[in-house]
């Protein structure tokens, strides 16, 4: 990177935009939150800012102070973050995150549902960075709906989300998702003759 992103979910704008490059810990140090998500340490100077946003969000009543501990974070220790379109990946990946409409993400859910990979746990907010340690650290898919923050520094649409798959588990959901589409697709054939026939159902 030539310089730091101002957040880390910047860099996952990058790459969407068919970048492939990699990330140290420094360059995550303009994000305090984002580094704690991906388990960065930060130094003193960083961890003081990371505090006072903290303090911000919890005087402006966005979280409550008890919240914070249950933050999911990576584990282990931050060696580099490799980002890239997934066909262009130089190595397996951990997360394959989709962006997607809430149409786009709800076939992805229901195939991950298909292929018995979805997570349990309710579609997630503020931080939308944490919704990668989510997925890795259970090996289930995670859903996000982003967080002002990622909408200000991605371009995420008011009609757009987060879906993160373990990188072990694509090829099951992908295997899932073309049966999905067309039985969607059939079904709404189906509703849409049904609301024709009972008007009062529109």
């Amino acid at each position: 990177m030539d310089r730091p992103a101002p957040a880390g979910c910047g860099y996952w704008r990058l790459a969407a935009e068919g970048n492939l490059f990699y990330t140290e810990a420094p360059d995550h140090y303009s994000c305090p939150v984002g580094a704690h998500t991906h388990g960065v340490e930060l130094p003193p100077e960083t961890a003081k800012e990371l505090n006072a946003i903290v303090q911000t969000m919890v005087g402006l009543q966005y979280i409550k102070l008890e919240e914070i501990p249950a933050i999911p974070r990576r584990q282990g220790a931050f060696g580099v973050a490799v980002y890239a379109p997934l066909a262009d990946a130089p190595c397996e990946p951990d997360i394959v995150l989709v962006r997607g409409t809430v149409k786009q993400l709800m076939l992805l859910a229901e195939a991950a549902q298909a292929a018995g990979v979805a997570g349990g746990g309710a579609t997630m907010g503020r931080p939308t960075c944490a919704v990668l340690p989510e997925a890795m650290q259970s090996g289930k898919t995670a859903t996000s709906f982003g967080c002002i923050g990622n909408r200000v520094y991605t371009g995420l649409g008011d009609d757009e989300g987060y879906y993160a798959i373990p990188g072990a588990k694509v090829a099951e959901v992908v295997s899932k998702l073309a049966v999905i589409t067309e039985a969607n697709r059939q079904l709404e054939v189906f509703h849409l003759a049904r609301r024709v026939q009972n008007p009062s159902v529109s």
